[in-house]
């Protein structure tokens, strides 16, 4: 099974084809509903090593989660770490 983890938010990159896909209406509304109810769905990311030896995530699912915390001013996310094939 699958752990919830809490990853900060600095540490996440979310690729360019994927940010293009943004809903602002959307984000609006899941920073309301997160306010209200707290963040009930974990975001999905994949670790990255980058070529200095750090280690980032790739968001894989979640954009509008990941930003409607940011929004709010939050540092950390709840999210699985998954191993996903790099395409």
């Amino acid at each position: 099974m699958i752990e919830k983890v809490s990853i900060e938010i600095s540490r996440i990159h979310v690729p360019v084809k994927r940010a293009k896909a943004l809903d602002p209406e959307k984000v609006a509304a899941l920073a309301e509903d997160i306010l209200e109810n707290g963040q009930k769905t974990p975001i999905s990311v994949r670790p990255d090593r980058r070529p200095d030896g750090s280690l980032r995530f790739v968001l894989v699912e979640g954009l509008h989660r990941l930003e409607a915390l940011k929004a709010l001013g939050e540092t950390e996310v709840l999210g699985y770490i998954v191993q996903a094939a790099r395409r």
